[in-house]
């Protein structure tokens, strides 16, 4: 896997550490992968493939604000207490990904400071893009 993404912003030792937390897992299209305020308990760093990220709309559909393709980081919740989706996401088409549980990161940030730094800064940075592409994308409709 490139070093893009949350990747970039740590040390070959660090992301290691992390993706010796990861499983492969794929997703055909159409899959639900995580509801709008549920529980956020693990995240993704998409491989291939496309996913949407929506937000509900009363009496419509979901709105489409975001995407996440290949290298990006799928799910920032699981790092910020409640720990519950903010959005939903949908496989756009068939993605391949992999997966990281929740809590095994964090006790993984915890035991080690300086990665718990890197990875918070890299999803900052994510969730500033994404309520950027959310807000440029909701005042268009």
């Amino acid at each position: 896997m490139s070093r893009t993404g949350i990747l970039a912003a740590l040390s070959a030792g660090q992301e290691r550490q992390l993706m010796d937390l990861a499983h492969e897992v794929s997703f055909p299209v159409g899959t639900r992968l995580f509801e709008e305020g549920g529980e956020a308990d693990r995240f993704w760093i998409v491989r291939t493939g496309t996913v949407d990220l929506d937000l509900r709309v009363p009496g419509r559909r979901p709105a489409v604000v975001d995407s996440v393709g290949p290298g990006g980081l799928l799910g920032w919740s699981w790092l910020c207490r409640p720990h519950e989706w903010h959005l939903g996401a949908e496989a756009a088409g068939p993605v391949r990904a992999r997966e990281f549980e929740a809590a095994a990161v964090r006790d993984l940030c915890r035991r080690d400071p300086l990665l718990g730094h890197a990875l918070l800064a890299s999803v900052a940075e994510v969730i500033g893009r994404r309520l950027r592409a959310a807000r440029a994308r909701l005042l268009d409709h």
